[in-house]
Order: structure tokens, then sequence, then C-alpha cells
């Protein structure tokens, strides 16, 4: 078993949240918003250190398929795999089959699922918080990330964090 990350990158979406700028045949996660590279390319970049990571999967909407494909090959990176799905079904779905290839292929992998549309200032912090995270993993733990809410929001839930784990800094229960 390798000690790297499996990237799992989430880039399905229906282009619906920031029209019309992000449509259906081309949203948010495939077009550059932040920087001249499009979330999604910005996201491979955070996990692109092949010392730490695994060549990413990619979970996208079939109709996407070739621009994702093309942005992988702008930032040259070939992805371990692209999962196309025929129709989106949410996020829990989606995990589910990555998550069934990759331990087929390795019964001992770790995964990282990342959502390719998320703003990310902090490459440090987030390498900090990936490494503990990984830490807990390996400890057998399920992780997840919470940030400190700024604002109610019905759109997300909320975690109660609890007490912290023994010997995994910035790790707690929930």
């Amino acid at each position: 078993m390798s000690d790297r990350l499996y990237p799992v990158i989430l880039c399905g979406g229906a282009g619906r949240r920031l029209w019309p700028m992000s449509r259906l045949l081309y949203p948010k996660q495939l077009q550059p918003l932040t920087s001249s590279l499009s979330m999604l390319q910005e996201t491979l970049r955070r996990v692109d250190d092949r010392d730490r990571f695994a060549a990413p999967a990619v979970i996208c909407n079939d109709a996407h398929r070739f621009v994702v494909a093309e942005q992988l090959r702008q930032l040259e990176i070939a992805p371990r795999t692209i999962l196309l799905e025929p129709e989106g079904r949410n996020t829990a779905p989606a995990i589910a089959c990555a998550a069934l290839q990759l331990t087929a292929e390795d019964p001992e992998a770790d995964l990282l699922v990342l959502p390719s549309d998320h703003l990310v200032r902090d490459r440090a912090g987030f390498q900090a918080a990936v490494d503990s995270a990984a830490a807990a993993a390996r400890a057998g733990y399920l992780v997840t990330f919470g940030v400190t809410p700024d604002r109610p929001e019905t759109g997300y839930g909320y975690i109660r964090r609890g007490a912290a784990l023994d010997g995994i800094d910035g790790c707690f229960r929930v």
C-alpha cells in the first residue's frame, strides 16, 4: 500500500448557480473565475505532488468529458480515471462509484474527495489540513473538513465539534 492519498475530484454540476456565466454545458468549475486556470484546474494543482498524491480520479457529467480531458491535458496531468455520470445524482453516489473502483485497485486506498469549484487561497493551510486528515483516516476515522460559519446558511449542514483526537493535531470527534 502506498502512503499517497487518492484524490477524487467531483466535477459534476449543472451550471445553475452562477447563471448566466455558468451554463449547463459550461458550468463554473470549468471556467477561469479566480485565476487564469479553471476552478477544476486549480483543484488539480492542489493535488499534483505525486509524492503525496496518486493520480486523480475525476468524476464528471458525460457532456463535459471532452472539456475535462482537455483541461487535464493542458496541465499535463494523466488522471487515474475519468468516471462519467450519465445523469447527475448528487455527491454520495459519485463518491461511492469512485470508492468502489479505487478500492478494487487498492483495498487500503485512502480517498481525498474534493469538489472542483472551491476557492482555496491558503495552499499551505490546505496541505496541513490534508496531512492531519490523512493521519486520522489512517487511524481508522472517517474525516470531514469544516470551517467556522460566518453567517446562517440553510444550504449547508453544521458540525458540532467534540473532543480532540489523541495524537492527531487539528482533528476532533464530531
